[in-house]
């Protein structure tokens, strides 16, 4: 039997109609737009701002869209799994609600919290179900509110927030395509550097909560910088070595879209040209979950079947890793 591979065979993605630039914020927080361009990189970014919407409306246009691209019956859907960290609800899961909204009913899903590094995690777990030949068609979700969870009088985390969503379906193939190689990893130093305080088991919502503003990101960002440049940098390198791959057979590296200087750490420790980056933090901001998915859906017509796609990410936790995709298919 031939060895089965796992390629992406189409992207979706949604990010609201609201943009939320940096003159606007600066008139909101004590900060301004040459400030926020110099140290995180964040021109605007998409504020989904309408009453009772939540992480399940961007997933679930995200995945509508991916749906049609890819001419796909929702019937057809094995699995759907969802990344993110500001799920609609504590329970259900933000892909059951994605998953009843689109018909998928022939489909199991569930979500997978990783914080940042979700969607990684979801696809090398997407990945493996894929290989088993158990499934044919799984859709990854990678979706964040994170304005749901942002204080706006912090100057120093609410520039760098947005909110997006973006899908991949993932299918099977006998080519030599597809994803390759993973490195994932958790140390689990990271909780008193970047968390929600309140909000879980621990800290139930309660008036002392409330008022000590326990809801929101809390983030001690020198320190999330010095691991983030670290690590990212270390499981690029590595991916980059053990699958012998250079800064002249790497087509595209794929970060994750925190902060714009720990996106030119990486390439450079690389020694890659930023023409060869994806980037798109100044339109966005950082995701959550969304980075990753968002940053193809963006380049999508730029990729070619066989590309050499190395991903990277960093998140709470702290989570991390770096991943090697030969891209599966040209541009439609």
């Amino acid at each position: 039997m031939e060895k089965l591979h796992a390629i992406i065979t189409g992207v979706g993605g949604y990010v609201p109609d609201y943009i939320l630039t940096n003159e606007e914020l600066s008139r909101m927080v004590d900060t301004t737009d040459e400030w926020i361009m110099t140290r995180i990189g964040v021109k605007e970014r998409r504020i989904l701002n309408e009453e009772g919407l939540g992480t399940s409306y961007m997933a679930r246009k995200a995945v509508r869209q991916l749906l049609e691209k890819t001419d796909t019956d929702p019937l057809t859907v094995d699995a759907v799994i969802c990344s993110t960290s500001t799920a609609d609800y504590h329970f259900p899961s933000t892909a059951s609600i994605v998953l009843g909204r689109l018909g998928m009913t022939n489909a199991h899903a569930f979500e997978m919290s990783a914080a940042c590094s979700g969607w990684l995690y979801a696809m090398d777990t997407a990945a493996c179900m894929i290989e088993s030949g158990r499934y044919k068609k799984i859709v990854v979700i990678g979706a964040d509110k994170m304005s749901s969870a942002v204080d706006y009088t912090d100057r120093q985390t609410c520039p760098i927030f947005g909110d997006g969503a973006a899908a991949v379906l993932v299918e099977p193939t006998t080519e030599d395509l597809g994803w390759k190689d993973s490195y994932l990893r958790t140390d689990g130093q990271g909780l008193p550097f970047l968390v929600m305080q309140a909000g879980g088991s621990v800290a139930p919502p309660s008036y002392f909560t409330m008022e000590h503003r326990m809801h929101y990101v809390h983030q001690e960002g020198r320190t999330v910088f010095k691991f983030a440049v670290t690590n990212m940098s270390d499981a690029t390198a590595l991916i980059a070595e053990r699958n012998g791959l250079n800064k002249d057979n790497i087509t595209w590296i794929v970060p994750h879209q925190a902060n714009i200087r720990i996106i030119e750490a990486v390439a450079k420790r690389l020694e890659m040209p930023m023409e060869k980056v994806m980037v798109n933090i100044q339109k966005y901001g950082n995701t959550s979950a969304g980075t990753l998915p968002l940053a193809l859906w963006d380049y999508e017509k730029q990729l070619h079947k066989g590309d050499n796609l190395i991903f990277t990410t960093f998140g709470a936790g702290f989570t991390w890793g770096a991943a090697y995709m030969k891209w599966g298919y040209d541009p439609k």
